[in-house]
């Protein structure tokens, strides 16, 4: 998927089928990568706020597969189906996500890990295949929305791992 032009400004091709989200992330690179690669983690924050994801099969490799359900606050539940097409860690994750494989509707999202100081800049650029995609995926799904809550449900899982990994055992009384 390309998404920019050789000197890397947006590419104008795509910009009406895109949502791009960043976020700073208060922990290591390596850790925040580490929570979009492993199922263990991924289960703790994946999807929007009211979201739990229940994982049927994960295999995080070039041509493995997540294949998923998130089950909605109002009970629905929703499948879906991850596909990794580039995994370079730290620094870059690109992925083909739909409900299923094959899925004629599906969109490519690329994930970029930046270390930022002491946080990390993750930034998520997804392109749709069509126009009418993406803002079916803004307006009925709330995308924008939703992918800022999972973001932040992120910044928190990992918040937490580093208080975890930095408080003195006994400490925490």
């Amino acid at each position: 998927m390309a998404t920019t032009g050789s000197g890397g400004e947006p590419d104008h091709t795509t910009t009406d089928r895109e949502i791009v989200l960043s976020r700073a992330i208060g922990a290591p690179r390596e850790l925040v990568f580490e929570a979009f690669t492993q199922v263990r983690h991924l289960s703790q924050w994946w999807g929007p706020e009211g979201f739990t994801t229940t994982t049927r099969s994960f295999e995080f490799r070039v041509g493995g597969a997540w294949a998923f359900v998130m089950h909605g606050p109002d009970g629905t539940d929703y499948q879906e189906w991850i596909t990794w097409t580039e995994i370079v860690p730290p620094e870059r994750i690109a992925l083909v996500h739909g409900e299923y494989r094959d899925d004629p509707n599906a969109f490519e999202s690329v994930l970029t890990f930046e270390p930022a100081g002491e946080k990390t800049r993750i930034t998520m650029r997804t392109v749709f295949p069509t126009t009418e995609l993406r803002e079916e995926a803004v307006q009925k799904y709330h995308a924008i929305e939703g992918g800022e809550q999972t973001l932040g449900n992120l910044a928190a899982y990992v918040a937490e791992l580093t208080r975890n990994e930095t408080t003195p055992k006994g400490a925490e009384d």
